[in-house]
């Protein structure tokens, strides 16, 4: 229990840590997210007065005339109670906009987790048991020269040859926009259908893990326990998934929630490119418009989910690797 409060204690620091750069990181961006939505109120034809300008500046929380660190704790005291401002490029309040968003790359980060990590934790595990073989080559170097493909570059190529040329996909949104949300299998495999080809993309991306679960269980296989089994008689199939294995997947515990971050800046890439609904188009939109508090939300969010997955990590680890148990209770 100490080492769980310690590590939650350790994470609540750095969540505020976090907070604070949050805060002065959009600011030192070039821009005015107020004269921006001024400029774009004075080519409609609107009317700008002096008070309109500081009624703007009380209500997103940006003003030049009142000093950063009155702006900071006014920031924190809003981050607390739950008022994370309002959009100045969607004209609504920043949580909506961020769950509206939330939604669907849940749904693809989600969907990606489940099937990536599966498939290379099952595919590292085979390759390491047929070390030195032709399977292992193939697979190996397949996995190293996909996963080197940078993510603009791997997006970009199925956009255009499944999507646009051939058609076999399509070339945006979530869902047909002609169907209304429901729970019907018709909407479900809509949803499915405009997730495919982004999700294809991430999980080609995410090949790499093969050569790290690979590495992990070929060095289990060098153990005595390993060899002990062996010599016992034990089942080959016992030996690699309930001795090996099991023992294999422990560091990629850690390194998964290290890649949370990765993951969603890779979903951000692919959610512009093929035109996904998801927090990556919506903080594209609100880079493009300087809209400070959308920007602000976007990265609490992404800080407190990686920061949660690392947490969760370090209890999992505790519980399943009991080494770590005897070291601390030492």
């Amino acid at each position: 229990m100490k080492f769980i409060l310690n590590r939650f204690g350790f994470y609540v620091l750095a969540f505020l840590g976090a907070i604070t750069i949050n805060f002065f990181l959009p600011r030192m961006m070039p821009g005015d997210p107020i004269q921006s939505f001024l400029g774009r109120l004075a080519q409609t034809g609107g009317q700008i007065t002096p008070e309109m300008v500081a009624a703007l500046e009380s209500l997103y929380g940006y003003s030049t005339s009142i000093p950063l660190v009155e702006q900071f704790f006014g920031y924190l005291r809003n981050i607390l109670s739950g008022e994370w401002g309002t959009s100045t490029r969607f004209y609504q309040p920043v949580f909506e906009v961020l769950t509206r968003g939330m939604v669907w790359t849940t749904l693809l980060v989600g969907t990606y987790i489940l099937f990536s990590y599966t498939l290379t934790t099952l595919l590292g595990i085979f390759v390491a048991w047929k070390r030195g073989s032709w399977v292992d080559s193939v697979i190996t170097v397949g996995a190293v020269v996909i996963s080197s493909i940078p993510a603009v570059v791997m997006a970009l190529l199925l956009y255009f040859v499944f999507a646009s040329d051939l058609g076999w996909f399509p070339t945006g949104y979530a869902y047909n926009p002609e169907l209304d949300p429901a729970l019907s299998l018709e909407f479900v495999s809509s949803v499915m259908y405009h997730l495919a080809l982004p999700l294809i993309s991430m999980i080609l991306l995410g090949m790499g893990g093969v050569m790290g679960m690979r590495s992990n269980m070929i060095n289990q296989l060098g153990e005595d326990f390993i060899v002990m089994g062996w010599a016992k008689g034990v089942k080959d199939r016992k030996v690699m998934l309930q001795y090996g294995a099991r023992n294999a997947i422990l560091p990629m515990i850690t390194s998964f929630a290290m890649s949370i971050g990765g993951i969603f800046a890779g979903s951000l890439i692919i959610e512009i490119i093929f035109n996904y609904p998801g927090l990556g188009q919506i903080m594209f939109q609100a880079m493009l418009a300087r809209d400070y508090p959308l920007i602000q939300g976007y990265l609490l969010i992404m800080t407190f989910m990686v920061l949660s997955a690392n947490f969760i990590a370090d209890i999992l680890m505790f519980i399943l690797d009991p080494r770590l148990r005897t070291e601390l209770q030492a």
